[in-house]
C-alpha cells in the first residue's frame, strides 16, 4: 500500500513541524496550514487521504472545517487533535465524520496508530475519553443542542466576530456583504435569546467556536 498522503492543520508551527517529523517515516506530508480557511483551500487542491487537524483554529474551527471537507471529499479521513478533553467535542467530531480523535498530550504515541486505523477503514479514539464519549453521544447536553441550532454559516460568522473581526472584515473573509453578516449576527442573537454582542461572544467561547 502506498504511503498515505497527509495534510496537517494546526495554528502552532512547532506542533506542525513535530507532527511532520513523527509521520514522515510512514506518510507523505503533502501540506501544512495554520487556519481553517487555508485548510479548506489546501484540501480542495491537494485531495489528501488523511487530514490531521486541530479542533481550535483561527478563521474557521476544525469541527466546521472538517464538516466542509467531508462534504467536498467524502473519502478523505479526518484525524482530530485537541487539548480539550471534553467528550462533547469528541462526539461532535465524530458527528461530522471523524475517523479518529486524539488529545495533543497523547498524540506522539497514538497518531501513527490512528492514521493506520483510519486508512484501514476503522475508527480510533484516545482511551482517555472513550467511555465519556459514549455517554456524550447518547445524552448530549442542552448546551450542545443549542450550539446545533446554529447553521454552518452562522457558526462561521460567530467565530470571526468572536475573534475580534469587524462585520466588514468578516464579510471579506466569507466573500459576502457586511449586510449579510449583520443579518446572521442578529438572527443568532434572536434565536439564542441574547441581547448584546458581548453575550453572543460569550456563547461562542463557551461552545468552543472561538
Amino acid at each position: 500500500m502506498p504511503a498515505p498522503r497527509v495534510l496537517l492543520a494546526d495554528d502552532h508551527t512547532l506542533l506542525l513541524d513535530a507532527f511532520e517529523r513523527l509521520l514522515v517515516p510512514e506518510c507523505q506530508i503533502v501540506g501544512k496550514v495554520g487556519d481553517g480557511r487555508a485548510l479548506l483551500a489546501a484540501a480542495r487542491d491537494l485531495k489528501p487521504d488523511i487530514v490531521v487537524l486541530d479542533v481550535a483554529m483561527p478563521l474557521l474551527n476544525g469541527i466546521d472545517a472538517g464538516r466542509q471537507i467531508k462534504q467536498m471529499l467524502p473519502d478523505t479521513r479526518l484525524v482530530f487533535l485537541t487539548m480539550n478533553e471534553e467528550p462533547e467535542i469528541a462526539a461532535e467530531a465524530f458527528r461530522v465524520g471523524a475517523s479518529a480523535f486524539l488529545l495533543k498530550r497523547s498524540a506522539a504515541s497514538e497518531l501513527v496508530t490512528a492514521i493506520r486505523e483510519a486508512m484501514n477503514g476503522r475508527s480510533y479514539v484516545t482511551p482517555i475519553v472513550t467511555s465519556a464519549l459514549v455517554r456524550a453521544c447518547l445524552h448530549p447536553r442542552v448546551e450542545e443542542r443549542r450550539r446545533d441550532e446554529l447553521t454552518p454559516r452562522e457558526r462561521e460568522v460567530l467565530q470571526l466576530l468572536a475573534e475580534g473581526r469587524s462585520m466588514k472584515e468578516a464579510a471579506a473573509i466569507l466573500n459576502v456583504t457586511a449586510r449579510t453578516v449583520a443579518f446572521h449576527k442578529y438572527a443568532m442573537m434572536a434565536r439564542l435569546g441574547v441581547t448584546t454582542t458581548a453575550d453572543l461572544i460569550k456563547f461562542a467561547i463557551t461552545h468552543h467556536l472561538a
